[in-house]
């Protein structure tokens, strides 16, 4: 049990930052024509905390397969079909979360003058993006099962599903709620 807290805990720790960072980022005063000074330090800014959003991303990436690494505990005959197929879901998952992103990005900006269109909109996008992560879940146990077994492939889903649930309580608890200020 302990090995196992020792291997979530920083991916924990990391996952907490990712939210702050990019609501803080967002909830920068947006640029108007009398800023020109400002225009280009803005610019660098928004750079800087995007890149920094990105190094997190990765990291936390790295970390999550180094978790289903430890969890999975596979033979070298099993790793050698697994983590093709987990490489190929986890490059679709990160195209998923580019979409999530935006979607957080565009909430960050409208949440304070939110409209009935726009709160929909936002909804409805985040509604697709967890239908197409569930899809991509099914798809991959699908894919995993034929060659590793229907345990190993339900192992994978399990671990991958708690994970994704750990990383979506982070994010939504660092959200503000719509409608408040």
């Amino acid at each position: 049990m302990k090995k196992r807290i020792s291997v979530w805990l920083p991916l924990f720790m990391l996952i907490a930052s990712c939210p702050a960072v990019l609501a803080q980022a967002n909830s920068q005063p947006q640029k108007t024509k009398t800023q020109p000074a400002d225009s280009s330090a803005s610019d660098t800014q928004k750079k800087n905390v995007q890149e920094y959003i990105e190094l997190l991303r990765s990291n936390v990436r790295q970390q999550k397969s180094e978790i289903m690494g430890a969890v999975m505990a596979l033979s070298a005959d099993d790793a050698a079909k697994f983590w093709p197929i987990y490489s190929e879901y986890d490059a679709e998952l990160t195209k998923l979360n580019n979409l999530r992103v935006q979607n957080i990005q565009d909430y960050a900006q409208n949440y304070t003058q939110m409209s009935d269109e726009k709160a929909d909109e936002l909804i409805q996008k985040a509604l697709d993006y967890q239908r197409q992560r569930s899809e991509l879940l099914a798809k991959t146990y699908d894919r995993m099962k034929q060659p590793l077994g229907a345990i190993t492939a339900a192992r994978f889903l399990q671990v991958e599903h708690q994970l994704l649930l750990i990383i979506d309580l982070q994010i939504a608890s660092s959200l503000p709620i719509v409608g408040e200020n």
